[in-house]
């Protein structure tokens, strides 16, 4: 292998570009989106309430509300909660930007929690010092596929009364001290985007065991109507035919042909799920000697889904910045990424009165961070691509 930097001239690890994430997708699937295509139903049918009762079952939830993506799920959720005007909803910076925008929806006011410096999830000791009697909800994340500190977060959400819609984007499949992620919190919400665990090309759903939080979400997604799956009237029923709007909801209803695309991928999410967790294995053994480098740390009693794979650089460490860094692996055919942002630190975030230094551990880990490849359509030789590119890079930046 050339040590000299693809960026420099020199040869790259890989012919190849190899993303961070993607679909796998395979001729099951598309046989049974093609059956949907010759039925009888293209949306709001039975393929819906399978593919709802399966991610059910698989989490142990009562109920599950399918959404036409991940954010519309989430806005169903803070309305659901009771989130209103001029509320305020607690949530992690470190995250993408619906967890926040949600409350933004409804004319409630996000509140960022700093995040644990070791595991980059919501700290419930930054959640508590931020409730006041304006707060109606939290909305912790399971970054990267590792659930967030539930006892602590469920017993201060509890103790004052509010509920906890749990962002599990990144975390279908992951248990916390033995129980699944989408039963723990009052919602949880998963999201079904390419990059995720399984998908459905856009889609969410919410989990929970209320029903009447199911009651509302499911109008929600349909313009506010109560009708054959939500049928407690205010007026009175003129015949069968009959529904009533009863809110201001939205058209966010799931299709039949991404439900049943998302049926079939539920079938393959342990697979899926196996291979994440064994190539995170082979990066963390194959990084643990790399001390310009921090790996993800797990606490005991988390069993992570492995969303994504956070490398945290050492700056100190190092000769070169984080961007020459994270594009000296782009000139090597490594597509890595960095997840995310600190929401607050985006444009209109800053108009609306937000301030750079709000939660300062997350702003110094995004400074320091950058996303390894990993899906499970990934191979063992694409992973030792990866390592060799990282270690060839970061020998290259060492001090």
């Amino acid at each position: 292998m050339s040590k000299k930097l693809a960026i420099q001239g020199g040869k790259p690890v890989r012919e190849t570009y190899l993303p961070y994430g993607s679909q796998s997708v395979d001729d099951e699937d598309v046989k049974k989106v093609v059956q949907v295509l010759k039925s009888d139903f293209l949306t709001t049918g039975p393929e819906i309430y399978k593919f709802e009762q399966k991610i059910s079952d698989y989490v142990g939830a009562n109920y599950c509300v399918a959404f036409a993506n991940g954010t519309a799920a989430l806005h169903a959720a803070c309305f659901a909660a009771g989130v209103k005007k001029n509320d305020e909803v607690i949530t992690s910076p470190m995250a993408f930007l619906a967890s926040a925008n949600c409350a933004l929806y409804l004319d409630a006011m996000p509140v960022f929690a700093d995040i644990d410096p070791n595991t980059y999830t919501i700290s419930p000791s930054s959640i508590q010092s931020l409730i006041t009697d304006k707060t109606k909800a939290i909305i912790p994340v399971d970054f990267t596929g590792q659930p967030a500190a539930y006892d602590d977060i469920l017993a201060i959400a509890k103790a004052h009364g509010i509920p906890v819609i749990e962002d599990a984007s990144h975390a279908l499949g992951a248990r916390y001290k033995s129980r699944d992620v989408g039963a723990l919190s009052d919602m949880t919400m998963f999201s079904f985007h390419p990059v995720n665990h399984v998908t459905t090309g856009e889609g969410g759903v919410i989990t929970t065991n209320r029903k009447d939080y199911y009651e509302k979400l499911v109008r929600f997604r349909n313009h506010g109507i109560a009708g054959c799956e939500s049928g407690v009237f205010v007026g009175t029923s003129h015949g069968p035919w009959y529904y009533e709007m009863q809110s201001l909801g939205f058209n966010y209803r799931m299709t039949d042909l991404q439900a049943a695309l998302g049926h079939s991928q539920l079938n393959k999410l342990d697979q899926f799920i196996a291979k994440r967790k064994k190539y995170a294995a082979m990066y963390t053994k194959a990084f643990q000697d790399v001390h310009e480098v921090i790996t993800p740390m797990l606490k005991t009693g988390c069993d992570s889904s492995w969303h994504l794979y956070i490398l945290r650089l050492k700056m100190e460490r190092l000769s070169g910045t984080r961007k020459q860094v994270f594009e000296a692996l782009q000139k090597e055919n490594i597509g890595v990424n960095v997840h995310y942002i600190p929401v607050y630190w985006h444009p209109y975030y800053q108009q609306l009165g937000y301030e750079k230094g709000l939660c300062p551990t997350a702003e110094e880990v995004y400074e320091e961070i950058i996303t390894l490849p990993l899906f499970p359509g990934m191979t063992k030789a694409d992973v030792k691509d990866v390592i060799k590119a990282v270690k060839k890079v970061i020998s290259h930046y060492a001090r």
